[in-house]
């Protein structure tokens, strides 16, 4: 596996972490639940950086790698989130920067940790549509999702899917809601993807 820079000395404190996430929703959930650790963001510790779209990983690999060039004494761990669907990007860029991967289960080694289907589905899939759905009442958004779900299109569909959809169907509604949901989880209701992240944040970002 390449080094994106040198190793800084062990005295000078923890190397920084960046984590690379597809969007605003993502990057609210992890900076949450890294607080819940008491983990603070800083550019000593680690960055969660939004990626605006998965298809930008490859620039913001480059960029790292530059930043890396430019400083003499510190180096840069990189870690990320992405959606299963989305692995393509994230394999074929990590590939163009050197690395030797072949599957998830490679990015998994380097500490790229995959949602099944995408944050939200993570979410309402751990906490329950029950939930889901008091939350959005406390949002004053549930009789909107009301009309939504009697839509033609959705009508009857599966619950889980209709409040993925409906996250999605007015501008920060995904970004709002995602935190609200992720102040909900406990150790025992936080996908494993998110718990495996912010594992690897607080593993990287503790003083050696």
């Amino acid at each position: 596996m390449p080094e994106l820079a040198r190793t800084r000395p062990r005295d000078t404190g923890p190397a920084p972490v960046a984590v690379l996430v597809e969007g605003a929703s993502d990057a609210g959930v992890v900076r949450l639940l890294c607080e819940t650790r008491g983990l603070t963001e800083s550019v000593a510790t680690y960055q969660v950086r939004d990626m605006g779209g998965v298809t930008n990983v490859g620039h913001h690999l480059r960029a790292l790698h530059s930043e890396s060039d430019r400083d003499t004494g510190d180096g840069v761990r990189v870690l990320g989130l992405y959606d299963a669907p989305e692995e393509r990007f994230v394999v074929r860029a990590l590939r163009r920067e050197g690395y030797d991967v072949g599957d998830a289960r490679d990015l998994a080694g380097l500490g790229f940790v995959v949602c099944d289907r995408d944050l939200e589905d993570e979410l309402i899939r751990a906490l329950g549509p029950e939930r889901v759905e008091t939350v959005l009442s406390e949002l004053g958004e549930l009789e909107r999702f009301r009309a939504f779900q009697r839509q033609p299109q959705w009508r009857g569909r599966d619950r889980v899917e209709q409040l993925r959809r409906f996250a999605g169907t007015a501008s920060g509604r995904k970004l709002v809601l995602a935190r609200r949901l992720a102040e909900e989880l406990t150790p025992a209701t936080t996908p494993a993807a998110l718990t495996a992240l912010v594992d690897a944040i607080e593993s990287a970002a503790a003083p050696r």
